[in-house]
């Protein structure tokens, strides 16, 4: 996929959002600008890899603390450690800063284990980079997991403590 595909694929399918060009984020600190100018439930994007080689995107509220520790004991996962970015590259097509769950779409089937905080269900809007960092996009929440559930992509949407 590329982030022209997916606006195509988004119009086609009737589904709205809003496009914000910006200077390069690297950090959710970088991104504090961007909550203001493009109102939505901003995210922050973990690619992770479990003790078993597993590799999972995990999706959470940019204010949210991630406690690698407990969210692999709710997952199952074993133990937790941050990707490699050459696996980032590999599997979603993407570098480091510019992470977002519309990347699981260009992992091949099964490859990633996609999960959303639950705090999502409850947003207007989640805002996401669109494949690179220099831009972030809003649409509804459920738009996006309709749209990855056509591309195959399995999510889960927890309570992520």
């Amino acid at each position: 996929m590329t982030e022209d595909s997916i606006y195509t694929e988004f119009e086609d399918r009737s589904i709205v959002f809003e496009n914000l060009e910006h200077e390069p984020v690297h950090t959710v600190e970088d991104s504090a600008g961007i909550h203001a100018a493009l109102p939505a439930a901003h995210t922050k994007n973990l690619f992770l890899k479990d003790k078993q080689g597993a590799f999972w995107l995990i999706t959470l509220p940019h204010d949210k603390r991630a406690d690698l520790k407990a969210f692999a004991a709710l997952l199952g996962a074993g133990k937790f450690s941050f990707g490699k970015p050459e696996d980032m590259e590999r599997l979603l097509g993407v570098q480091p800063g510019a992470v977002t769950p519309l990347a699981a779409a260009n992992a091949p089937e099964g490859q990633i284990n996609l999960v959303f905080d639950a705090a999502f269900r409850t947003a207007q809007r989640i805002a996401v980079h669109p494949l690179r960092n220099t831009a972030t996009i809003a649409l509804p929440f459920v738009a996006l997991e309709a749209w990855l559930r056509e591309k195959d992509v399995a999510t889960q949407t927890v309570a992520l403590p």
